[in-house]
């Protein structure tokens, strides 16, 4: 069962914010891609976006400390790289003392808040490049979903444009996640055919004034063999829907993972809140798909 001194994480909040710092400024970093040059990220940015429902519980993320605890159990199995956050949990992973040798990644744009009016016009409110440089992090992430029929968006690809062309200045790799998106019944539904997913990466590709550090995030869909054939980026795979079937969720990450150009997984609740609640079993049987036994 992994420990975490809560009490001297509140404190140290209340008295002494600065100590932030000197833990970035001390922490052991890695190489990106050490070892067989694939990474198993464990994603926890949702509730910055008003996220907090899982498997059709509505606050099943809500309790931090919870998320905080789990968090810890992922970052201690074999085979995890990193994790990926808002600055909020970064800062709570940092203070712990849970991020040495790990990729940090930092999510950048969660204004786009589930369920609001102006759900996509996405604004970066997060974490921005500068930031990112400060606090000696590895990765940066954002959010590109394309609306064809809302003008928010062109503010999102804007935005995500300065900030891929930010990461190429400061040489430090940054993760695309684009979808094709519709309003759907009031609700933001984003197209998970291939076709439109094909779409999605070719307009994401574009963005900015360099691709030379631009990673992709993509879902898991059919015939993934022709999303791959879509891009030369380096990629790596989202989770997919926690609800659904987890050995056929599985199988498709295995299939995935074999193709040209994929280099591993990004994956959150699925892996944080499993249906049997056994967080590392759930970690590992992931971090083996990518990296192998």
């Amino acid at each position: 069962m992994v420990s975490l001194d809560f009490d001297a994480l509140r404190e140290t909040r209340a008295t002494n914010p600065g100590r932030l710092a000197e833990v970035y400024a001390n922490r052991q970093r890695r190489e990106l891609l050490a070892g067989d040059g694939r990474l198993m990220i464990v994603a926890a940015d949702h509730p910055a976006r008003g996220a907090l429902a899982v498997n059709g519980n509505a606050t099943a993320m809500a309790d931090r400390y919870e998320l905080l605890t789990k968090l810890a159990v992922a970052l201690e199995r074999p085979g995890v790289d990193g994790v990926l956050g808002t600055p909020d949990i970064i800062d709570d992973l940092a203070l712990l003392g849970l991020l040495d040798d790990k990729i940090v990644v930092g999510s950048m744009n969660r204004g786009g808040l589930r369920g609001a009016s102006f759900e996509m016009d996405d604004r970066y409110t997060a974490y921005d490049m500068p930031a990112i440089e400060r606090d000696g992090l590895d990765f940066a992430k954002n959010l590109v979903r394309i609306n064809l029929q809302d003008t928010g968006t062109i503010d999102t690809l804007e935005a995500s444009a300065l900030a891929v062309s930010d990461a190429a200045e400061l040489r430090i790799p940054i993760m695309l996640e684009p979808f094709m998106s519709e309003w759907v019944d009031g609700h933001i539904k984003n197209n998970l055919s291939t076709d439109q997913v094909i779409l999605s990466v070719a307009i994401a590709a574009g963005l900015g004034n360099s691709s030379a550090y631009s990673w992709l995030k993509l879902p898991v869909v059919p015939d993934m063999e022709r999303v791959m054939a879509s891009t030369t980026l380096p990629t790596l795979l989202l989770g997919g829907d926690p609800a659904g079937n987890e050995s056929e969720l599985q199988e498709q990450w295995a299939h995935a993972l074999g193709l040209p150009g994929v280099r591993g997984l990004v994956v959150g609740r699925t892996l944080l809140y499993p249906a049997d609640d056994d967080v590392a079993r759930a970690v590992d049987v992931a971090a083996n798909l990518v990296h192998g036994s």
